[in-house]
């Protein structure tokens, strides 16, 4: 006989889930009743899970685990009919939003705080996906929030453990248990897009990859694709194995965090291809040799050629952007002759673009890109679209993207970013941008002239919710732009992300560094917002 257990618990302070999702310290969610208080309110939220099945899993973080049991304990209470759950908890994030999509289930929780940190005393975090899935519009979280604020009990299963570590299906009380394998669906999907005989040869003729798995989530899958499906050399994939807390290490796939990839990469004699994912398998970066391509470049140079790769063949319907994401994907656009959206950051607002058709390809500066196979940005499939790319041009990385500059132009384009900066500090730089965007236009600093100034609301044309105060933007003469954000993924005090654009159509100008290339609008940033003096800062922490 299964016992259900009602606690009484009271709200607690500070739930209300951020870009994506609830991320706070691991201790903050070890504490009482800190978890059970959010799932609970996910659960009371979207109006309960009686009868409904759901996919769990997370990206094997410290607490990882723990939180599964939990997650399957209060959903077995509560009434949930079933959870497809990844073996051992694992599951990416786009792989678990494949296993909504596929297997017809009513949303998802991912365990995961993505890119940041881990360990005992690092990030946690929790998110909810909905049916179609991606992450919860705003509607639902707002919702989850206002539970989260009323909260005066939860129930759970007194239960031993579930084991996780075997492929089966059991039970819990009356719900249904399935463990899967967290590859296997993935894999599928990638082999009906990609064409993996072309990807083989390529590996054939001797090309050479390295792929940073950083110590996360995407070890498995990438060492199932490309060494074992695509014949990849071993060794291939580096840091291959997920670790509690990352191998002590930072799992953002950049070239501050990415360092070693990045080392190998830039000598002489590096790889043709490099590649890293990050903490849940959400974000790439691209590296060819001696060869960085920006993440806003590599979506240009994806929706570019998206008709070499089976699964696009026939076009795109349109592309997505962020707002502070670089336009070269909006040239692309304009030359292909199709619709470009200009969205808040958040992959939550591409899902009703990509439910609705209106966009195929979209990505954002943050190191993430996807399309319409699922409804979150997906590490991996942006690399496999890369290979797919450079196996049908037989051409370097270096030549491929100098001949999408050649056609487009090049955005020049950079973000600096300021970490745990005073939070009263930060947002009282907002405030002194934001009291002088009416007055920016038609002011010179420097060679530059400012064209508009504003800040970002997004009108979403499928529902016709507004988004409102999603970024500060200047424009200056000849496409160039400034933006500036606090982010809503770091955990303590506030990230504050500098946006720096500049459009160069000169070829001979094309092979410059991006950071001499935009100096003139660093200088500008620094003349509008007073970054060093209001935040203390000399220089970013992390600049991508």
């Amino acid at each position: 006989m299964t016992t259900i257990r009602t606690i009484p618990t009271e709200p607690i302070d500070g739930q209300k889930p951020g870009t994506s999702g609830l991320r706070k310290k691991t201790t903050v969610f070890q504490a009482h009743h800190y978890l059970e208080n959010f799932i609970q309110s996910i659960w009371n939220g979207i109006g309960g899970v009686e009868g409904k099945t759901l996919v769990l899993g997370g990206d094997g973080r410290h607490f990882n685990s723990q939180a599964a049991q939990v997650v399957m304990r209060m959903a077995a209470a509560s009434g949930a009919k079933k959870i497809i759950v990844g073996k051992r908890a694992l599951l990416s994030t786009p792989a678990a939003s494949n296993l909504i999509r596929k297997r017809g289930a009513d949303g998802g929780i991912i365990l995961s705080a993505s890119h940041n940190p881990g360990g005992p005393n690092g990030d946690f975090g929790v998110k909810y996906n909905t049916g179609n899935g991606g992450p919860a519009a705003e509607g639902v979280t707002g919702k989850i929030f206002d539970a989260t604020k009323e909260i005066a009990e939860f129930k759970v299963t007194e239960s031993h453990d579930v084991g996780l570590r075997m492929l089966d299906t059991v039970t819990l009380g009356d719900m249904e248990i399935e463990i899967v394998d967290p590859v296997d669906d993935y894999a599928d999907l990638m082999a009906q897009l990609f064409d993996f005989d072309a990807i083989r040869a390529l590996f054939r003729s001797g090309f050479r990859m390295r792929f940073d798995a950083m110590h996360a989530v995407t070890g498995p899958y990438a060492t199932r694709i490309l060494q074992e499906i695509l014949g990849a050399p071993p060794g291939t994939v580096i840091n291959a194995i997920p670790l509690p807390d990352f191998g002590e290490g930072h799992p953002d796939p950049n070239p501050t965090w990415a360092k070693t990839l990045w080392d190998e990469m830039m000598r002489a004699d590096g790889p043709d291809f490099g590649a890293a994912s990050d903490g849940d398998g959400d974000r790439n970066m691209v590296v060819g040799r001696q060869c960085y391509v920006s993440p806003s470049d590599s979506l240009a140079v994806l929706a570019a050629n998206a008709t070499l790769v089976p699964g696009y063949k026939d076009g795109l319907r349109g592309v997505a952007r962020s707002m502070p994401t670089s336009q070269a994907v909006d040239r692309v656009a304009e030359k292909l002759g199709i619709d470009c959206y200009e969205t808040p950051t958040g992959w939550k607002f591409f899902g009703n673009l990509l439910d609705a058709g209106r966009a195929t390809l979209c990505g954002e500066e943050s190191f993430g890109t996807g399309s319409d196979h699922v409804r979150e940005k997906d590490g991996l499939w942006a690399v496999l679209f890369w290979l797919n790319i450079l196996a049908v041009k037989k051409c370097s990385v270096a030549e491929l993207m100098e001949a999408h500059w050649a056609e487009y132009g090049r955005n020049y384009y950079s973000r600096h970013d300021y970490e745990a900066v005073d939070s009263d500090a930060a947002n009282a730089l907002m405030e002194h941008v934001r009291g002088q965007l009416a007055a920016l236009p038609g002011q010179s600093f420097g060679p530059l002239t400012v064209t508009s100034a504003d800040e970002f609301a997004y009108d979403d044309p499928v529902d016709g919710s507004r988004s409102e105060g999603q970024g500060l933007r200047v424009a200056f003469e000849g496409g160039g732009r400034l933006v500036l954000r606090l982010s809503g993924t770091g955990t303590e005090g506030a990230t504050l992300r500098v946006y720096l654009e500049k459009v160069e159509t000169d070829p001979d100008a094309f092979g410059l560094d991006p950071q001499e290339a935009l100096a003139d609008v660093i200088a500008a940033a620094e003349s509008i917002a007073e970054v060093r003096s209001r935040t203390g800062r000399d220089a970013p922490d992390v600049i991508t």
